[in-house]
């Protein structure tokens, strides 16, 4: 089933994302993770391209094939541009075609400065066009409610985020962020732009410091009053941090879908009890949402 449909019958649609385990891992930690998320139904599950964009499509691929064929949640494959030559591409998306899978998020992908630049696709809406030609899948993309690290302001980052939907993205996906203000005023500026595709937000549960720290210095999200309290208050005590950060997830969706978005991402790191804490709290939220 193409994602753009789940929209099209669903007032609030409610995804998870996971990532292939790391090389140093045995593969079936991830089926045991989607074995526990798979209680939750989500209306969909993407599968990252390996940690940080550097692992491989065909472990995605596969992941993404196990979820449609085995537990019958469907998948969206994660496929990066900037390291990926047009061959590469084409072998990934023959492969997924070939599994059943008919949703892709395409992304530019992070710089790795030991991986070779083909220079086959410098943009995520190239890769985007490219998957569109190749035909025969639904695409999502990418969107960053705080503006893109590499964006010069906020209003050129959402003038860069139309070339992915007039090369054939469907419905958007945002970065993680922590102030819903921030995706409010993204969302004007995309309706101001003429953005007019689903966008879903992404939530992050952060529930240590460590995480707080790695997640500011990759995505660059800024972290608002209420919390940075919640860290300052609850840093040295990890009990009390879990509990406040699963708290200000909840409250996050809460509020995003009383104001009527689109779609709740959960960002679940591989984490099925921080998903579940997450999911009991707002599933009658999201049942009642969707029953309006």
């Amino acid at each position: 089933m193409k994602i753009s449909d789940i929209f099209q019958t669903k007032k609030t649609v409610f995804s998870l994302e996971v990532f292939p385990p790391k090389k140093t891992s045995k593969i079936d930690t991830i089926y045991d993770t989607i074995e526990r998320l798979s209680d939750l139904n989500p209306d969909f599950i993407s599968v990252t391209y390996g940690a940080g964009g550097t692992g491989t499509g065909s472990l995605t691929a596969k992941i993404a094939s196990d979820l449609k064929n085995t537990y019958h949640i469907e998948p969206l494959a994660h496929l990066t541009a900037i390291h990926t030559t047009r061959q590469q591409a084409t072998d990934i998306l023959t492969e997924l075609r070939e599994n059943g899978i008919e949703n892709v998020l395409a992304l530019r992908g992070d710089l790795h400065p030991e991986l070779p630049i083909p220079g086959d696709f410098k943009y995520a809406s190239d890769l985007t066009q490219f998957i569109t030609d190749f035909g025969g899948f639904d695409i999502c993309g990418a969107c960053y409610p705080e503006g893109h690290p590499e964006s010069d302001n906020l209003i050129s980052d959402v003038t860069n985020t139309r070339p992915k939907i007039e090369a054939g993205a469907t419905h958007l996906i945002s970065q993680l962020f922590f102030d819903n203000n921030d995706f409010y005023a993204f969302l004007d500026r995309a309706k101001l732009a003429g953005i007019t595709v689903p966008i879903e937000a992404g939530i992050m549960p952060v529930i240590n410091k460590a995480q707080i720290e790695r997640m500011v210095s990759t995505c660059g999200a800024s972290l608002p009053r209420k919390f940075a309290h919640m860290v300052s208050r609850y840093e040295h005590d990890p009990e009390a941090l879990f509990d406040a950060g699963i708290a200000y997830a909840v409250d996050q969706i809460i509020d995003l879908i009383a104001s009527g978005v689109d779609g709740i991402h959960l960002y679940t790191m591989n984490n099925p009890r921080v998903a579940h804490l997450i999911y009991t709290r707002i599933r009658k939220v999201l049942e009642a949402s969707n029953k309006a």
